[in-house]
């Protein structure tokens, strides 16, 4: 099977020739920029200080190239964004280095001047005219946002306000993710996935605004977890609103692509903490659901792609309804959290949905245990879920840069192990 087709074999849950693996692809399975640069020069794919490019600026995952991506295995890859999480156009490149000294690309409007204490700011598309976005600690890894807009007047809410970054988009955003997907389609061989504008209905990553130079309506963290217990009705004027122009948008989406992507994700929204949901069952049902059955149904009826949710935590209780509501796979599986018991999830759902992740502890065994504990318990797991399909390798969530870089290649050798 090419990799296309062992994709396609895993999300329809038939068994594929060998374990299928998505490794550094998208925004929820990347690998850190500084990692990237490490396995490159333990391969020996570059020379000493040849830089990474960036791949997503908001967690600082590095582009899989394709070398990289054949040692690994990985089966999968997503084309690369116009315009980043800052509203920032991704071109130009330029030079910087991290705060380890890899050396990277980044946007030319990325903003490489440091602050007197060594954080780094991140302004809206780029333009110091408006207040920063995002920060970067003093020696960190990835940006956290900025709440800028934290006071909520009740009176003069508009839901409106909490939509102005959805746009539909124009002819060139079309024309140009065609071409980028038609090239990966004619030549390679790898599945095809893509992320849909607009249908991430909460997603608490996008709730500040950071592409927005001034962000209005419910921008603050906690505000916006409150308001779904007590402006039920607001909340749903914004993702009625927010449907709207993503319908529009995966109309188009639809048509332009065809059967050139093999899933989609609709939403990255995370549900789960590490111990229970964010949300009671019953408000999601309220709440998300409707909405999310509305653009998966519309997938499931006009294309042949399969349906992809990320959400992170002890969400067990919520598959049953995730499954109901169209969601054909789930990532990141995250079974360090409460209840997400990799047997009883395969027993109870591997024939409903397909697990992608899971493969890995990212936050236990593969940041703190040896290579050796790295290699069993990724053997324990990928035994679990891959025997009858419905499994994509993959870690759980994203590689971040401190994760030592023996125990990355103990992972990718366990991966290889199956592949060979």
């Amino acid at each position: 099977m090419t990799s296309r087709e062992r994709i396609k074999a895993t999300i329809n849950h038939k068994n594929p020739d060998m374990l299928p693996i998505d490794a550094g692809s998208s925004i929820n399975t990347g690998i850190h920029a500084s990692n990237v640069y490490k396995l490159r020069q333990y391969y020996g794919l570059d020379k000493p200080g040849t830089p990474i490019k960036i791949h997503k600026v908001f967690v600082m995952t590095g582009v899989i190239e394709d070398d990289l991506r054949d040692i690994i295995g990985s089966d999968c890859c997503v084309p690369e964004d116009d315009v980043n999480h800052f509203g920032v156009p991704n071109e130009d490149y330029k030079e910087w280095k991290l705060n380890d000294g890899t050396p990277v690309l980044v946007p030319k409007l990325f903003n490489t001047e440091m602050n007197l204490d060594g954080s780094l700011y991140q302004y809206p598309d780029g333009n110091k005219k408006w207040s920063p976005c995002a920060l970067m600690p003093r020696g960190g890894y990835f940006f956290d946002p900025i709440i800028r807009k934290k006071n909520v007047e009740d009176e003069k809410l508009d839901p409106l306000d909490n939509v102005e970054e959805y746009k539909i988009m124009d002819d060139n955003f079309f024309n140009n993710i065609f071409n980028k997907v038609k090239n990966l389609y004619n030549n390679t061989n790898y599945s095809i996935y893509y992320e849909l504008p607009d249908t991430s209905f909460g997603d608490i990553a996008t709730i500040p605004g950071t592409g927005l130079s001034n962000p209005k309506g419910i921008r603050d963290f906690e505000e916006w977890y409150i308001s779904l217990y007590t402006r039920k009705e607001h909340i749903k004027k914004i993702f009625a609103a927010q449907l709207e122009k993503g319908m529009e948008n995966l109309k188009k989406l639809a048509n332009k692509l065809g059967d050139m992507l093999d899933f989609v994700i609709v939403t990255s929204t995370d549900f789960g903490a590490q111990t229970n949901l964010f949300i009671p069952v019953d408000l999601y049902r309220e709440l998300f659901k409707p909405y999310h059955k509305k653009i998966n149904n519309y997938i499931h009826s006009n294309t042949n792609w399969k349906t992809f949710i990320h959400s992170c935590g002890a969400i067990y209780d919520l598959i049953p309804d995730l499954i109901d509501a169209g969601f054909d796979i789930l990532n990141p599986v995250q079974i360090s959290a409460k209840g997400m018991d990799p047997k009883k999830l395969k027993k109870e759902y591997g024939k409903d949905i397909v697990f992608l992740g899971g493969a890995t502890n990212t936050q236990k065994t593969l940041h703190f245990g040896s290579p050796k504990e790295v290699k069993e318990e990724t053997r324990k797991l990928i035994d679990i879920f891959l025997p009858e399909g419905g499994f994509i390798a993959s870690s759980v969530h994203i590689i971040q840069g401190n994760v030592p870089l023996e125990n990355i290649v103990a992972l990718i050798d366990t991966y290889n192990e199956y592949r060979n």
